[in-house]
């Protein structure tokens, strides 16, 4: 009966507490003069955010597939677990970047409740899912583009700051992305030429290796 009795009274204790302790948002007294992005630059910039997610579900879609145990291409699936992972710390950098101009302050949610379901899930091979790899790195190039081209509009603005770190950290990374599945898709397909399925499995232990 006494344990009973202390249950009853931490819990209306607890309920209590919890009733006195709700956070009440204020809107705060902050100077506005620092937050100076264009409205077409930041919808621009969210977009993206949401393109860069849904590179890395499609990444995923081909790590998951080349580490079934029918495909069991260790090589591949790491590859691509790997650029899903890189995908989606860009994401999280131009989050951030949003974060740090101070404009990132509504309708969060919206940047992840879209439809990111991979179109692809299945490859004959290798070379298929490189190729697609490439296409969808070129795609994600070009959406960099649109951005940076968005956001320095000379006629009435230019986002000096945000176009130098596109330009310089991210199309840095995807220019030499891009030319180093090309290179993997020709070397590939020369083994795939002149050993067939034999050349496929022997890539994949060169990718395990870092030696392509």
């Amino acid at each position: 009966m006494k344990s009973f009795l202390l249950t009853v009274f931490f819990v209306g204790v607890i309920s209590l507490g919890s009733a006195q302790l709700q956070c009440a948002n204020q809107e705060l007294n902050i100077p506005k003069d620092w937050i100076d992005m264009k409205e077409v630059c930041i919808n621009k910039m969210r977009d993206q955010v949401t393109e860069e997610l849904r590179a890395s579900m499609q990444y995923m879609a081909m790590g998951a597939y080349f580490s079934k145990d029918t495909v069991n291409l260790k090589g591949f699936s790491d590859m691509f677990f790997k650029s899903a992972s890189e995908e989606r710390e860009h994401a999280i950098k131009l989050i951030s970047y949003l974060l740090m101009r101070g404009e990132l302050t509504s309708k969060v949610s919206d940047l992840i409740k879209r439809n990111l379901i991979p179109k692809t899930t299945t490859w004959v091979n290798g070379v298929s899912a490189l190729k697609d790899a490439l296409k969808l790195e070129a795609s994600v190039t070009k959406k960099i583009r649109e951005v940076i081209k968005v956001c320095e509009d000379g006629s009435s603005f230019n986002h000096y700051h945000l176009v130098d770190y596109l330009t310089g950290d991210f199309l840095e990374e995807q220019y030499h992305g891009q030319r180093d599945i090309a290179g993997k898709i020709s070397t590939l397909e020369k083994m795939h030429k002149d050993h067939g399925a034999l050349g496929e499995w022997l890539f994949d232990k060169k990718l395990i290796s870092g030696e392509v």
